[in-house]
């Protein structure tokens, strides 16, 4: 791969910045919907099969009912997550709710719903039966520790918050077992933004295993298994991308292997992508609104970290395309540039580019994960708007950019009088 397509031509692209305004998130829904068939083929073998969409990557109603039309389910972390997934008309086991440090309200809303919840600490177990209730069907978030790696993301597990040690998930299930849950679940989330597909095999592997090892000790079986998310997808050039289907084949594999002979077939396997869904079919378009010279050439955008700020705290990669410039030789060197008080507020850095002029179009690739998702309002900066390519080429706009108004909402200037 030499370079990032687009699904729009440079007119387009311009006719729609000209009528909305930039910057401003767009997503393309016929490349969303394909993705995710793809990811639904590749698992055909298993009939349980289910992918909860993690929420938390792109949280718009209207990309959660594209996914609900295809199958999908929703990954929930939150209170406003749950709402959301129910807004998009997804209730009962449809929703995954998985949450850490978890408010009793939450739960509770969880339990309206119907969701699976995923319990992510043995002590949840006393909180959730006095607060909402022990349901029928349960799970829990297991953390290996040190038999598994993660990796920069994610961090070592055993130096993550997240989930139940191996000796815990054996007491935690005798325990809910006896507070009168009677079908239970098994998660996983190890790795984030991950392009090996032999990690995802090998996360298979131990979660079988261990869903194999609980029946045999304390005679339960596992009706689910979550395998997480955590595949990648290709930022820079010359990158490949997860092989889908061969990930798939080979859990299939592992599946035949460790769990029909221990009698534990059929079980329904999971997962909850998120980033590999929306993420390379989103775009932030913004507009150079400033060049600057001074030690090094800076290009100034309308749009900050404030919309993407996956740049700024983690130094990743985001390709860059010059709209209507993309014939030209790269031969400029720049920082790309938002206007934060911040000097990591920067989508590039030395950065080899077609020469830039202000006017200029430009379109960051790969923001429909973990994009609009991560806005803030430091400096005072408006989050911006989303939209929708709809599957017709018609484009729809899915959330509006933020007012002042709204980022005054919560105070009260009249006290100050």
């Amino acid at each position: 791969m030499s370079n990032k397509s687009l699904p729009f031509s440079s007119q387009e692209i311009e006719r729609i910045a000209q009528e909305y305004g930039t910057p401003f998130h767009i997503y393309d829904e016929k490349a969303i919907r394909e993705n995710v068939r793809r990811l639904q083929a590749a698992f055909a073998w298993n009939p349980g099969f289910k992918e909860y969409f993690a929420v938390k990557a792109t949280p718009n109603p209207y990309i959660l009912k594209i996914l609900a039309e295809e199958g999908t389910g929703a990954d929930c972390s939150s209170l406003p997550e749950l709402i959301l997934a129910e807004k998009a008309g997804l209730k009962g086991e449809n929703i995954v709710f998985s949450s850490n440090d978890t408010p009793a309200a939450e739960f509770c809303k969880a339990r309206d719903l119907g969701a699976i919840i995923n319990l992510d600490d043995i002590t949840h177990i006393d909180f959730l039966d006095r607060e909402a209730g022990i349901p029928e069907m349960i799970s829990f978030r297991y953390n290996p520790g040190p038999l598994r790696e993660g990796n920069t993301i994610i961090g070592k597990p055993e130096d993550a918050k997240y989930g139940l040690t191996r000796e815990q998930l054996f007491e935690a299930y005798a325990k809910v077992r006896s507070l009168g849950a009677k079908r239970l679940g098994i998660h996983t989330m190890v790795i984030s933004n991950e392009l090996d597909p032999e990690f995802f095999v090998e996360t298979a592997r131990m979660m079988f295993e261990l869903a194999v090892e609980l029946k045999e000790k304390l005679g339960i079986r596992i009706e689910i298994i979550n395998l997480g998310g955590g595949i990648g997808i290709p930022y820079r050039l010359g990158q490949d991308p997860v092989n889908l289907e061969y990930v798939g084949k080979r859990i299939k594999q592992v599946y035949e292997q460790l769990l029909v002979p221990a009698g534990l077939d059929p079980l329904k396997v999971a997962m909850e992508c998120g980033r590999m869904i929306t993420g390379p079919y989103g775009y932030v378009v913004a507009r150079v609104l400033h060049k600057k010279e001074i030690y090094k050439n800076y290009i100034g955008l309308d749009a900050s970290m404030a919309d993407l700020m996956r740049p700024g705290i983690y130094g990743a990669y985001h390709h860059i395309t010059v709209v209507g410039k993309e014939q030209l030789i790269p031969d400029h060197q720049y920082d790309v540039t938002g206007g934060l008080c911040e000097n990591n507020d920067k989508f590039a850095v030395d950065r080899i580019l077609p020469k830039m002029d202000i006017g200029d179009l430009v379109v960051i690739h790969d923001t429909g994960a973990h994009g609009h998702a991560m806005g803030f309002n430091y400096n005072g900066k408006l989050r911006s708007k989303e939209l929708l390519l709809k599957t017709d080429g018609r484009v729809e706009m899915i959330r509006r950019a933020e007012t002042i108004e709204d980022y005054f909402a919560t105070l009260d200037f009249d006290g100050l009088n």
